[in-house]
């Protein structure tokens, strides 16, 4: 096991959630000397100790050890794009545009959406992540906690998390909106 990349890769996990040493080692129930230990390549940490810290990241285990990139996984050509379909499959159909998507810690997808439809009947917030929206083609409307939007080709939208958010369509042809989706900040 390469322990300066293993300790990378942990330092980088720690940053993105926003934790100083001291705040990650409480967290996580691991000695802040044995914390800055891995951090720097030093420490060789046992398996116990990397699920602790792997749970209080809140990633899996194994992606502790995710550390050689294959280049190759960088490049999404589009006609190899995943598509995801939501609900009944005809109102909104998503294209994954991230490259290597399950590793990534942004998430970029392209909406189709239907003329004279909706994301959703209801509605849906994200719990753990922030959103920005940006009208491609068309003309659609956001409802914001029930309050609805109007939004042209170009404009674009912020979605906190928590947010009771769907889209609409209600003109007579097809949308498509760009979302951007991080990890919230906390």
């Amino acid at each position: 096991m390469n322990n300066i990349r293993l300790g990378q890769t942990i330092l980088n996990y720690r940053k993105i959630n926003g934790m100083t040493i001291r705040e990650f080692s409480d967290y996580a129930g691991v000695s802040t000397s044995l914390i800055s230990q891995i951090e720097r390549g030093k420490g060789n940490p046992s398996l116990s100790v990397l699920e602790l810290i792997a749970n209080a990241l809140n990633v899996p285990l194994f992606t502790l050890f995710i550390n050689e990139i294959n280049t190759d996984s960088l490049i999404s050509r589009k006609q190899d794009r995943k598509k995801i379909y939501r609900e009944d499959s005809v109102h909104s159909v998503y294209d994954v545009l991230t490259p290597d998507f399950m590793k990534a810690h942004i998430k970029i997808l392209l909406m189709d959406l239907n003329a004279n439809s909706s994301t959703t009947e209801s509605h849906y917030s994200h719990e753990d992540k922030e959103e920005i929206a940006v009208v491609m083609k068309g003309q659609v409307f956001v409802e914001l906690e029930g309050k609805e939007y109007f939004l042209d080709e170009g404009d674009v939208v912020r979605i906190p998390p928590n947010i009771k958010h769907r889209f609409l369509n209600k003109s007579n042809a097809i949308c498509h909106v760009l979302f951007v989706l991080t990890p919230a900040l906390v």
